[in-house]
């Protein structure tokens, strides 16, 4: 009867912890909670590691409609980003503050040969302004299997009006690179010289949706890769839109895709409102030339002077 008794008592003593709030206390635990917390950073990193496997093996992650995955982003594909970010590109921000709360469409500028700019400028908006930004991506992205499905993970859709036009509704910070290929993919002679912004397509979407642009110049990615020739034959056996030659690539091989070590600036400009103008706007040619054309002028003006403020491109 004693020892019956003891284990009674022991069992009223006992706290039943649900799984919810032991998934709770894992969250917890890996953003450092109240607690004190005298484990090594090693120790706090592997049980980190294990709880996110543990995680992605239950399916206890979320993912949106367009397929990206907040976690994985921050957990897997920003750290390489960010390390590029710091300590090789060395990446100086300047007027975050006008990046806006609520929906925005980010226009910005592209080059490079390889679009490391569209990593960088999402790592300057998680990091700087708390904000995720949604790069609308070329047809090209999409297909390649493994970079399609790094891209929906990391937030980024395919450019496409109906696809910006759900993002901008929800709220969310879209960002477009207008001049496509033609700027990722121009010669080193003609660097931080605007290419066409297309056919305006951002505007009307910025015009349908209600809200304002961003213009923002990136300085430092045209030297990463300085292009000077390339051979258009490959790059139509590849189905690429230009198959670069550099001083570095494809003679060095390999070695020669790792970038130079320029240093970077990026600068966010005032919003441009668009409350002036009705949604009907967006279905007129001309109105919507224009403001492209007062986007594109106003970029490239924080281009040159970005550019000046940076100074040399190795120091």
């Amino acid at each position: 009867m004693m020892n019956a008794r003891h284990e009674h008592d022991d069992e009223e003593d006992a706290q039943v912890i649900s799984l919810d709030k032991a998934r709770q206390d894992d969250r917890q635990d890996e953003a450092g909670g109240d607690h004190r917390d005298d484990r090594s950073p090693l120790e706090r990193g592997i049980a980190s590691g294990l709880a996110f496997l543990r995680r992605r093996l239950s399916g206890d992650y979320e993912v949106d409609e367009f397929g990206f995955d907040p976690e994985f982003n921050s957990t897997l594909l920003l750290p390489p980003a960010r390390a590029l970010y710091e300590h090789w590109f060395r990446v100086e921000l300047v007027g975050v503050e006008n990046v806006p709360e609520g929906g925005a469409l980010v226009v910005a500028n592209h080059s490079g040969v390889i679009p490391l700019d569209a990593l960088m400028l999402s790592v300057a908006l998680h990091d700087h302004a708390d904000r995720q930004v949604r790069l609308l991506g070329a047809d090209l992205v999409y297909q390649i299997p493994v970079l399609a499905h790094l891209a929906r993970k990391a937030g980024h859709t395919l450019a496409c009006q109906a696809d910006a036009a759900r993002l901008l509704a929800k709220g969310e910070l879209v960002g477009v690179f207008p001049e496509g290929f033609k700027g990722v993919g121009k010669p080193f002679a003609e660097r931080y010289k605007l290419q066409r912004f297309g056919r305006g397509g951002f505007v009307g979407t910025a015009l349908r949706a209600g809200v304002p642009i961003v213009p923002c110049a990136i300085v430092g990615a045209e030297e990463i890769y300085p292009k000077i020739a390339e051979v258009p034959a490959l790059a139509r056996l590849l189905g690429l839109p230009y198959f670069p030659v550099t001083p570095t690539f494809p003679l060095l091989g390999p070695a020669g895709l790792v970038p130079l070590p320029s240093k970077w600036m990026i600068r966010f400009g005032e919003p441009m409102p668009l409350d002036e103008y009705d949604a009907d706007t967006a279905d007129d040619p001309m109105t919507v030339f224009d403001i492209t054309d007062h986007v594109r002028e106003n970029v490239q003006q924080m281009l040159y002077e970005t550019l000046l403020r940076r100074g040399p491109a190795f120091l």
